[in-house]
């Protein structure tokens, strides 16, 4: 009597369209007919499609549920001061805390859930430039943003304490992808299409 003999070979892993393909031909005794199995995984295409994106399409990335304001709510309840820019980067909120003194926070929050990720501390030397903007002003970081989001998305908001034109500046995105640079009053909270984006 015949013995039964399996025999399975696994060829090598053959880059095919961006996905692995892999082959098995598994054979039993000799009235068998062989019968190849071919997987293919072509999550290795969407990885590669996404490392691809440029820095503005991972701000298109839409934010989530975690719009430009609650990020800056969230990063302000984990580290008290103000809010000097938020920005959508890397898969996340990155927002600017000036705190005490001339200490700067960086801190990031997950733009689905709103927690917050991380913190770093850094010492700047423009702390007391910032101060002298903000001074006498009503609108906050929270609040440009909040305005500025009848425009389109929020993916960034931030601070433009140079010469006379003071102000918030924010960008929005359009669900199409087109971005828009907003001025946002620094008293008024008013939004006006910022000037140097033609």
């Amino acid at each position: 009597m015949k013995r039964n003999i399996v025999i399975a070979v696994v060829t090598a892993a053959a880059l095919v369209g961006g996905g692995t393909a892999t082959a098995l031909a598994v054979s039993g005794d000799d009235d068998d007919a062989s019968t190849p199995v071919t997987r293919t995984d072509d999550d290795r295409d969407d990885r590669d499609d996404r490392d691809d994106r440029s820095d503005d399409g991972d701000r298109a990335a839409a934010p989530g549920d975690v719009t430009a304001a609650g990020a800056i709510a969230a990063a302000l309840k984990h580290t008290p001061g103000t809010a000097v820019s938020a920005e959508l980067d890397d898969g996340s909120w990155e927002i600017d805390v000036l705190g005490k003194g001339d200490t700067w926070h960086s801190v990031r929050v997950d733009p689905g859930t709103g927690k917050v990720l991380g913190s770093s501390k850094d010492d700047e030397d423009d702390a007391a430039e910032v101060r002298a903007a903000l001074k006498g002003t009503s609108v906050t970081a929270e609040q440009a943003a909040k305005a500025a989001a009848a425009k389109g998305t929020v993916v960034s908001v931030d601070l433009d304490d140079d010469g006379d034109d003071r102000g918030w500046e924010a960008e929005t995105r359009a669900s199409g992808g087109d971005g828009q640079d907003w001025s946002v009053g620094l008293t008024t909270a008013s939004v006006t299409a910022d000037r140097d984006d033609d």
